[in-house]
């Protein structure tokens, strides 16, 4: 089956106390990002770039310990490509005649 193109962001904010927690973005159990979170009150926008054949993925943000930190990840949505959202982490890429 062929590849589709896929542009997803998503919303994300981070609580913290002391040291800069780093945390962690996986699609299904690929590992796509690692960040050290260096903001003051502002959030970002986190823009996921995946090409994978048609199915379901799983995006997960995890902090990495030790952590003072609540990470906040909202608005998850395709920017690009023939998928969908479902819930609030679960993407589905669609075949390009869906």
């Amino acid at each position: 089956m062929n590849k589709e193109f896929v542009r997803v962001i998503a919303t994300v904010d981070c609580k913290w106390e002391g040291l800069p927690p780093t945390y962690r973005v996986f699609v299904n159990d690929e590992l796509f990002a690692e960040r050290t979170w260096t903001w003051t009150d502002s959030y970002i926008e986190e823009l996921l770039q995946i090409e994978a054949e048609p199915g379901k993925y799983h995006i997960r943000y995890e902090l990495v310990p030790p952590h003072l930190a609540d990470l906040i990840v909202q608005n998850l949505h395709v920017e690009q490509g023939n998928a969908s959202v479902k819930g609030q982490l679960l993407l589905r890429i669609h075949h390009e005649s869906q």
